[in-house]
């Protein structure tokens, strides 16, 4: 067996098709659109590698590619929060024998830019898909939630690394109105705080935008495994989900016309995504139109609340009037809240035992290595 890097775009199209290799005919796992795999993989198309580099592995067995990794480095992580950090992502695997090969060329990668620990898998912050399943394997991931099959989690262990975090999402009905106690509480943080709820206004895309960023990094600096966004990555991440976005469920939290929280509900597009199989020719785009206005899923991406807001009841205000924008839409049920550590700091949370729900583990960190195992 070999582990080679990714080096011109035909290894890089190998890379990205390994994955529908590895899943065909998994009912479950949903096929990325190639292109965009191939997109956010490259320098100079996604704006993460401004401050960031990575390198990407494959492992072949008789020419044939049996696994795939990419290991990483983000400036931006390691300024952060004063570490020195590599992270793998991206990970597939056959077997346990390509699985240990591919995690040790990404940790000797790692070592070699002057890393100390090793984390994933993120693919490639928290702001993306991060974050190993090892319960929930029957339910199908929603938009931006990771998935891979159950012996993943032995491979990783296997390689020495230990959990760092448990993530938790959850999936349930949104009810036909919030408790009445719940109802209370809102109205009465609207009175105190003055605080006005509003939409997204699509006539004013770029002004509501800027909106957001004044926001989002102010909210979400304590979450665990946070690292600012820069403006390029927000302009980025908006171009990308804009398609998707239902005005009424992007809702403001606004104190005199200052944004002070926001949050977001986007209809799940892997519903659609799932239908069309990772091809949009000659008749997939079809159907991915098709089925988009039609989606009843949604996720619940983003809430946060600025600093000096919290613990002031505007998280349970906008909890409150996203859930009800949500019915108002149509009735859409809610899936794939990740729940960051801000308000959970041990993240062992307690779920209602009605609620169906999936556990990620992860990120994982590596033990430090023996001396003899440090790459000369």
């Amino acid at each position: 067996m070999d582990v080679v890097p990714v080096q011109n775009p035909s290894d890089l199209d190998r890379f990205v098709r390994y994955a529908y290799h590895r899943y065909r005919g998994h009912p479950t796992w949903v096929p990325p659109l190639p292109s965009d795999e191939k997109a956010r993989l490259t320098p100079g198309k996604n704006p993460y590698f401004e401050h960031a580099e990575a390198a990407l592995y494959l492992a072949t067995d008789s020419g044939r590619v049996v696994g795939r990794i990419a290991a990483t480095v983000d400036k931006n992580h390691d300024a952060f929060h004063s570490e020195r950090q590599a992270a793998f992502g991206f990970f597939e695997a056959d077997t346990s024998a390509a699985a240990a090969a591919l995690f040790k060329a990404a940790e000797a990668w790692g070592r070699s830019k002057g890393a100390e620990v090793m984390r994933g898998p993120l693919n490639f912050t928290t702001n993306d898909e991060c974050g190993l399943l090892i319960e929930g394997f029957a339910h199908r991931p929603t938009l931006l939630m990771p998935y891979n099959v159950p012996e993943y989690q032995g491979w990783v262990e296997a390689a020495g690394f230990r959990k760092a975090k448990d993530l938790y999402s959850f999936r349930g009905k949104v009810a036909p109105r919030a408790p009445e106690k719940f109802e209370r509480l809102a109205a009465m943080v609207t009175r105190r705080e003055r605080v006005v709820m509003r939409p997204l206004d699509m006539r004013r895309f770029d002004d509501e935008l800027a909106r957001v960023k004044t926001v989002y990094n102010a909210a979400w600096e304590r979450n665990w495994g946070f690292v600012p966004m820069t403006d390029a990555e927000i302009d980025h991440m908006a171009k990308q989900l804009k398609p998707a976005i239902v005005p009424d469920l992007v809702r403001f939290a606004e104190v005199d016309g200052r944004p002070i929280a926001f949050g977001m509900v986007l209809p799940d597009v892997n519903e659609a995504l799932a239908k069309v199989g990772g091809r949009l020719f000659p008749f997939g785009i079809f159907r991915l139109l098709w089925t988009l206005p039609r989606i009843r899923v949604g996720r619940y991406l983003a809430m946060g609340v600025v600093g000096e807001y919290q613990k002031r009841g505007i998280g349970a205000l906008l909890v409150q009037d996203m859930t009800h924008a949500s019915r108002v839409r149509g009735g859409l049920d809610a899936g794939g809240q990740r729940l960051g550590q801000r308000h959970h700091p041990r993240l062992w949370l307690r779920p209602d035992r009605r609620v169906p729900h999936l556990r990620e583990a992860a990120p994982f960190v590596s033990r430090p290595p023996a001396p003899a195992d440090l790459p000369r």
